[in-house]
């Protein structure tokens, strides 16, 4: 069993406005509700899926009537078929990055992607070209007050957990951070749900083996990368191997 340490999480890019960043989570969690609804139907009791949209939904306080309707546009006929697309390249300062899109024009989506590595001086990548370099795990954020952490990992080393850790959340509030094997997010969330734990998000994510660190000038280079990425209606989510 691994000693619980700090979990190494890379940094987030704080550059646009909170009401910004705000909205860009309820269209994020909008397309993972449509996915979700698409592929294993409304009902959140037999759609995992959904329910860690939904998980996702109330941690980033989606208001209900939001939810719902995501819900219910996402069982209509005319709701937009949505894919997940991965892109990988490299930043400035050969940061390496893999930016997920969820899209219903792909050909839209690769142009404007390729346009904002271009501008910060990266460069969009082939596919294979930087997704060794990540391993895909998930993650799931609970609130840690009133837990063992050493009880919590003995417990669910069984059920998949590979590490377990303190976290940050977006304000600088203590989470407790667990990841496991990408084929094992099932089990592991049947045994958090299981136990009432406190969750607050669940997710994928792409994890870096082999953080770099720079210069807080060259950082805040690949952080307006980031930011731009971000801020692309297309663009669900980004990581990167900066420390």
């Amino acid at each position: 069993m691994r000693a619980m340490g700090r979990i190494f999480e890379t940094r987030k890019a704080t550059m646009f406005a909170r009401w910004n960043k705000m909205a860009k989570a309820f269209t994020r969690i909008s397309k993972e509700i449509a996915i979700s609804v698409k592929a294993g139907g409304p009902d959140p009791a037999n759609n995992p899926a959904l329910r860690r949209a939904l998980q996702n939904a109330r941690a980033a306080n989606m208001p209900k009537d939001k939810v719902e309707g995501a819900i219910k546009r996402a069982s209509g006929q005319d709701q937009k078929a949505y894919e997940i697309v991965l892109y990988e390249g490299y930043g400035p300062h050969g940061v390496a990055m893999v930016v997920e899109t969820a899209t219903d024009n792909v050909v839209r989506t690769v142009a404007n992607v390729r346009m904002h590595f271009k501008d910060h001086g990266g460069n969009l990548g082939t596919a294979g070209s930087v997704a060794f370099q990540f391993q895909k795990m998930g993650v799931f954020r609970l609130a840690p007050e009133g837990l063992d952490a050493d009880a919590l990992e003995l417990d669910l080393i069984d059920h998949g957990l590979e590490e377990l850790g303190e976290g940050q959340g977006e304000n600088g509030e203590k989470q407790l951070v667990i990841r496991c094997a990408f084929n094992n997010f099932g089990h592991l969330q049947a045994a958090l749900e299981e136990r009432k734990l406190p969750i607050l998000s669940a997710e994928s994510e792409y994890v870096a083996q082999t953080p770099v660190e720079l210069p807080e000038e060259q950082a805040t280079e690949v952080l307006k990368l980031v930011d731009q990425l971000e801020q692309d209606e297309d663009v669900q989510r980004v990581f990167h191997n900066l420390r």
